[in-house]
């Protein structure tokens, strides 16, 4: 079975046209992730055609994909807006996260090869100049083999968990991450445990690599749960 990736596939298209939708696609994630497009803003098509010098076609090919990773929503008498969770549906992602990465971790320690190890290692080194160049403001992973959890998805050689966490939650999840990290002392915190994780994993310590990835993510839930509480306190 062929790994699953985080576009998944795409509708039929002429070539060129899926070229330009392609890559309109994957900057307008970019900037949703980013929150330059905020979690429910309406999605103007002549605006997004002028912003990224784009006609409607290949436009309009590129929201669809957006809907089909979830990071839009068409709503009835209202249009296409970007997807907006409430605090509870977040905090129920986070959960579903803590248990299948935790296990996604100790499979990874399982299987991962000893080069694939390596590589996740200069991969947090990569992510350790990025953050030292936002002056460790934010941390963010871009799409796929460059993100440390969808490295570690694939290291658990598990067909299954490769699916559902490298399908509709990816985005979302790479959204509200990245999003509630920022203007905190999150994104330093996050890279130090992510090398605990590989140390684990490298000593085939597949139980504390399942732990040290339970609260990970548990301490993001937390970082997050905390900024709504302030939010609402506001």
């Amino acid at each position: 079975m062929n790994e699953p990736h985080p576009f998944t596939a795409l509708e039929l298209a002429e070539p060129e046209s899926r070229t330009l939708a392609d890559r309109v696609c994957r900057e307008i994630v970019t900037a949703i992730i980013k929150g330059d497009i905020p979690p429910g803003h309406k999605i103007s098509e002549p605006e997004l055609a002028r912003t990224y010098g784009i006609s409607r076609g290949p436009l309009r090919e590129a929201i669809r994909r957006l809907e089909g990773l979830r990071l839009v929503v068409r709503i009835p008498h209202v249009g296409a807006r970007v997807v907006s969770l409430s605090s509870r549906e977040l905090i129920e992602i986070y959960h579903v996260r803590e248990a299948m990465e935790g296990m996604a971790c100790r499979l990874a320690a399982q299987n991962m090869s000893d080069a694939e190890i390596a590589s996740l290692r200069d991969l947090l080194d990569q992510h350790e100049r990025s953050l030292e160049q936002s002056e460790g403001r934010s941390y963010f992973q871009k799409e796929g083999d460059l993100d440390f959890h969808y490295r570690i998805v694939q290291g658990s050689k598990n067909n299954k968990l490769q699916e559902l966490l490298g399908g509709e939650l990816y985005h979302l999840v790479r959204m509200y991450r990245y999003q509630f990290s920022l203007s905190s002392s999150r994104p330093v915190r996050a890279l130090a445990e992510h090398r605990h994780i590989v140390d684990a994993i490298q000593h085939r310590d597949g139980e504390l690599a399942e732990m040290l990835m339970r609260r990970h993510i548990s301490a993001a839930r937390q970082n997050i749960e905390q900024k709504l509480k302030a939010k609402t306190e506001l």
